[in-house]
């Protein structure tokens, strides 16, 4: 930094050293510095792990950190940069969340208003859900979509579903996390407005807070800034390209089973203009956003984290508040993470499907900017992956070595028995019995008291021709049934039937 001769006086007239002041100045720019190292290392060590996506790091109005990692779209080699566009998946709820309070700044609504009075022909069940109620997933909707959330959909189409479906629990009984509730709230955005769902979030909320390139369709985003999704293809034990979701919804609107809930594409650095406008009561009055970020709900018996308004509420352990969401569409995975009581804020975007470690990663860099002598383990590459390329470098008979390749390779040993089974089903499909097999039997001495997974390999080993094998193999899944609920039983006492010749 340099200091002018009139700034440079003026602190020798107040008795100030000015080598201490430059010091003073330069210590937190040298804390900056050595975590943006420390950032950056444990991200670049990720990309041979195909992490791929963009971080940002702010502490007050200062970005501590801003980079992207891996590739937008590997085929073009177009780079993941700080201007790169993801689908944000669930963040979107709280900028729905958000838009339904505005409609409340205005007394356009109220928070105890219900279905029945702001739709025609609402069945008598679904009549007293509340606004409140679907802002806080308490309205007694199930957690299942009523649709993908790619296939057309109309807003009536939409509401024709939702009216016919069956509703969970009661309304206001208890917390379950349902997407449809802010499809619902997209909508009555839309009835109590006049306006299009996206029309109104960009007049009202995104372009007050400086929000330029998010939204659903409105940005005039250059294709080549949009990021494609990317997941581990079975089949070809390979990584392939989902494409974007602008080319899921083809040339028609977003799709009424996704509006609302998700699918809202944004950067990081709009997140940080969003989470800089909350602070700032920018789009919403302060006692407007307090009401955003309550704690309404407990999300899990514990009492250990909250749901307010499109936002989860958790502690740190000195008692600060966390307010944070994340999302996903299987492919994307966002977390925006926000410290309010230290001004930190923390957002990850990435466009590679690791559902194993990217719900961490946030995590791991938030927790490296409020300890220095934090040290994360190493981002693991794909379970899935490693099974393939252990399978590329071995045979069949050397399987009993892929466990310890494993935990090498993750860092932990294996724990997910479905990794395995999915492995060796697909093997099947493609009549590799030697791998199938010898992966179906793994997973059970990995797993023994897996019943299921008996039933599994009873199957591999029966479409093999190993009839013999595989009538143990469904004897023992009998024997590891549980009392109750045992969804394999019924599989392997009719299989045992087909191999012995019963009626």
């Amino acid at each position: 930094m340099k200091l002018r001769a009139p700034f440079m006086a003026a602190m020798m007239a107040m008795g100030v050293p000015v080598l201490a002041f430059l010091m003073a100045c330069s210590a937190p720019a040298q804390e900056t510095s050595q975590l943006s190292q420390r950032l950056d290392a444990f991200l670049s060590a990720a990309e041979t792990s195909h992490f791929s996506g963009a971080v940002l790091v702010a502490r007050g109005d200062e970005v501590l950190f801003s980079k992207g990692y891996g590739f937008a779209d590997y085929e073009s080699g177009v780079k993941v940069t700080p201007e790169t566009v993801f689908n944000i998946g669930s963040v979107t709820k709280q900028f729905t969340a958000a838009a339904i309070l505005k409609l409340v700044e205005h007394e356009h609504l109220d928070l105890s208003d219900t279905l029945g009075a702001l739709f025609e022909n609402v069945p008598e069940d679904k009549a007293g859900i509340t606004v409140h109620q679907l802002l806080t997933h308490t309205a007694g909707i199930s957690r299942q979509d009523l649709g993908f959330r790619y296939d057309p959909a109309s807003k009536e189409d939409f509401l024709a579903a939702f009216f016919a479906s069956t509703l969970a629990t009661d309304p206001g009984t208890r917390h379950e996390y349902a997407n449809t509730g802010y499809v619902l709230l997209a909508a009555i955005v839309e009835q109590v407005s006049g306006q299009t769902f996206e029309a109104y979030l960009q007049q009202h909320l995104l372009e007050p807070a400086g929000l330029s390139q998010t939204g659903y369709l409105q940005p005039d985003w250059r294709s080549e800034r949009i990021a494609n999704g990317y997941y581990f293809d079975l089949p070809t034990g390979a990584w392939k390209s989902w494409g974007n979701t602008f080319q899921q919804w083809g040339v028609g609107p977003v799709t009424w089973f996704g509006i609302g809930k998700g699918d809202l594409h944004s950067t990081t650095g709009d997140l940080y203009n969003w989470h800089k406008a909350l602070r700032d009561g920018t789009v919403l009055a302060p006692e407007t956003v307090a009401l955003l970020q309550t704690p309404h709900v407990p999300e899990n018996e514990k009492d250990t984290t909250f749901y307010g308004y499109g936002w989860s509420i958790q502690s740190t352990n000195d008692g600060g508040r966390i307010i944070t969401h994340n999302g996903s569409n299987g492919l994307f995975f966002a977390d925006f993470i926000r410290f309010v009581d230290e001004d930190l804020v923390v957002i990850l975007l990435t466009n590679v499907s690791q559902p194993e470690s990217a719900d961490s990663i946030a995590w791991h860099l938030a927790r490296m900017a409020r300890d220095e002598s934090y040290v994360p383990p190493p981002i693991a590459p794909l379970s899935y992956e490693l099974v393939y390329r252990f399978m590329d470098g071995h045979t069949a008979s050397e399987a009993g070595g892929l466990p310890s390749f494993m935990e090498t390779g993750l860092g932990r040993p294996l724990e997910n028995a479905a990794i395995l089974n999915r492995v060796g089903f697909q093997l099947l499909r493609e009549d590799k019995c030697d791998w199938s097999t010898a992966l179906l039997q793994l997973n059970t001495d990995l797993f023994p008291t897996d019943g299921n997974l008996r039933d599994s390999l009873g199957e591999g080993l029966l479409a093999c021709g190993q009839s013999a094998e595989a009538a143990d193999a469904f004897r023992k899944a009998l024997e590891l049934a549980p009392e109750e609920n045992c969804y394999w039983c019924q599989n392997a006492n009719e299989k045992l039937g087909q191999i012995f010749g019963a009626p």
